[in-house]
This record gives C-alpha cells, sequence and structure tokens, in this order.
C-alpha cells in the first residue's frame, strides 16, 4: 500500500452472501480513504466507483471489468465509506478469488497505484434454476433432452437460453426465413446475434420480442444468456 498520496485506499470489511453463477448480488463493503483527495462519483461513468475482477485461483482474471456501483455519497480523507454494492458471480460455478478495488472509471483502477485489492476465496455455486419457465407456441414441441439441456445452462449461469428450430418436414416447403437463422447443428454461440426463440427464462425476465409468430427473447440488460443450437424445438404446425 502506498504511504501516502492523493488516491489511497485502506479495506476495513466486507459482507459477501452466497454466491450463485451469473446471479447479481448485494454486498456491503467497508474502506477508509487514507489518502489526501476525496472519492466521489460523477454521473454514470466518471469519478470514483466501487468494482471488482474475479481470478481464477493462479491468479489470473476471468472477469475483469465487474459491475461498477457508484459511491453514495463523497467520502473526504479520513472518512470511511460503508454501503452496498453489486456482485454478479462468474459462470461456470467453481472457485475464484473475489478482488475488490476502486476504479477512476476511463482512468486506472487503484491496485495501478500500489493500492492492495481486497480479496476472498469464494465457492460459486450452481444458479437456482427452480424458477426457470420455457416460453413454447401451439405446435412447438421440446426434443426429449431439452429440458435437461436447459437446466444444465442456467445452472451454469444463464438467465435466458434458446436454441434450433426444426420445422416438420412436409408442413411447409421451406422454413420462414425469418426461423432459417436457427438451423440445428454446431454447438453454442454466445455472439448469436437473433433474438431466442422459445426461451427458457429465470424470472424476473419474460419474452420481449417474436420471431415468425414464436415467443421470444432478444437480450438486454446485463443478464448473461446463451444460444445452444443442441437445444431443439420442433415446430409442428402452424
Amino acid at each position: 500500500m502506498p504511504s501516502g498520496g492523493p488516491l489511497v485506499v485502506r479495506w476495513r470489511a466486507l459482507e459477501l452472501p452466497p454466491v450463485e453463477a451469473g446471479a447479481l448480488h448485494r454486498a456491503t463493503v467497508e474502506a477508509e480513504n487514507a489518502g489526501s483527495a476525496p472519492w466521489r462519483s460523477v454521473g454514470p461513468d466518471e469519478g470514483v466507483f466501487i468494482a471488482y475482477h474475479w481470478l481464477d485461483e493462479r491468479g489470473n482474471a476471468i472477469v475483469w471489468d465487474g459491475e461498477r456501483t457508484p459511491l453514495e455519497r463523497t467520502v473526504e480523507p479520513a472518512a470511511t465509506l460503508n454501503q452496498a454494492m453489486h456482485v454478479r458471480g462468474p459462470i461456470p460455478p467453481g472457485r475464484y478469488r473475489l478482488a475488490l478495488d476502486l476504479v477512476v472509471e476511463q482512468r486506472f483502477w487503484l491496485a495501478e497505484l500500489g493500492n492492495e485489492p481486497f480479496e476472498r476465496d469464494v465457492d460459486v455455486a450452481p444458479r437456482d434454476a427452480s424458477g426457470a419457465r420455457t416460453f413454447l407456441a401451439d405446435g412447438v414441441e421440446p426434443a426429449p433432452d431439452w429440458a435437461e439441456r436447459a437446466r444444465t445452462l442456467h445452472e451454469e449461469g444463464y438467465a435466458a437460453v434458446g436454441g434450433a428450430v426444426v420445422v416438420e418436414r412436409g408442413l411447409l416447403r421451406r422454413p420462414p426465413a425469418k426461423l432459417e437463422p436457427y438451423a440445428p447443428g454446431g454447438g453454442r454461440h454466445p455472439r448469436f446475434p437473433h433474438p431466442l426463440v422459445c426461451p427458457s427464462l429465470l424470472p424476473p425476465l419474460e419474452p420481449n420480442d417474436e420471431v415468425a409468430g414464436l415467443p421470444a427473447y432478444r437480450p438486454d440488460g446485463e443478464e448473461p444468456w446463451m444460444f445452444d443450437a443442441r437445444l431443439v424445438v420442433t415446430l409442428r404446425r402452424q
């Protein structure tokens, strides 16, 4: 820790609930401003924020830019910060090291100035998938392994999951053009550019779009999602 300077943090305490993969949690942090400059957040992307990294057991970064939490008030030199912060669990479940730090947004982390981050080893549990809901439509039939595959993806940490759509042969001459990107084949596609059709969603997520008359979810916000072409539903009729 630097002995002096404008930006010096002395970590005091962290209250962290059990962490689930991919889920957002509320923690409480206490830290002293041991420097000569006040800490303040200015708007959504300027000033000092509480943030974190998730590291593996060797110290490699798994998640570098963790959720930012703005300061509730200006923290003057020698004053103590005690407030809630948001922490999203890393994916997949496993053992990680949480490293708290302060970041001057768009400029630097305080660790880059010689400050020690607050580190704690955390066992990240599978995400609770018990509340998952599947949004199908009349004439849509999921494959026999669909529910198990969807549950596995949710427990891995994804709040929204969807996959391929097969149009029953003989039903139409060819699938609707809007369903062509959903042809089966391959596996996971974390950058899939289309809405998830007939998705399985964890609360409070709901379908917010439609594709060829089928319920769909277009990812928005920070909740993690995954398209997996091995997750197949069949359109039996229109």
